[in-house]
């Protein structure tokens, strides 16, 4: 299952996703891993969960997000949870964003885990096929 959390720089996306993290974490018989840029979120999340920063691997745009998300799914077969602070930030804008989905889409069922992300816009100005993760 696919869920994006959007809204406007400064709605409180991130203070959403640090919740619904520690409570995955609390709930999980296997492995939560968050993704984000920058190492921001290390005093918010529970140590249990693996925190990863795209910056320490140089991701910056939508294909490398991609291949990044998809190694850390190959290498854990026992992840019951994924999330992703920053999207728009890392994948490089709205315009890849749809294409990006719809793979971690097709990941995330095949892998049998959920996958939610932050998106820093307005919900109108999300394409319409992704209206349904909202």
């Amino acid at each position: 299952m696919v869920k994006l959390i959007v809204g406007k720089k400064g709605t409180g996306k991130t203070k959403m996703l640090i919740e619904q993290v520690n409570a995955a974490e609390k709930a999980s018989n296997g492995c939560v891993i968050c993704i984000e840029k920058g190492l921001t979120l290390n005093k918010d999340i529970t140590h249990k969960v693996r925190l990863m920063d795209t910056d320490s691997y140089k991701i910056s745009d939508a294909a490398a997000l991609y291949g990044f998300i998809a190694g850390i799914a190959a290498s854990n077969y026992d992840i019951t949870d994924m999330f992703l602070d920053s999207t728009l930030r890392i994948c490089g804008g709205l315009d890849a964003l749809e294409d990006l989905v719809a793979k971690v889409e097709a990941l995330a069922e095949a892998g049998k885990f959920n996958f939610t992300a932050t998106v820093s816009a307005a919900p109108e100005e999300v394409p319409a096929s992704l209206a349904k993760f909202i």
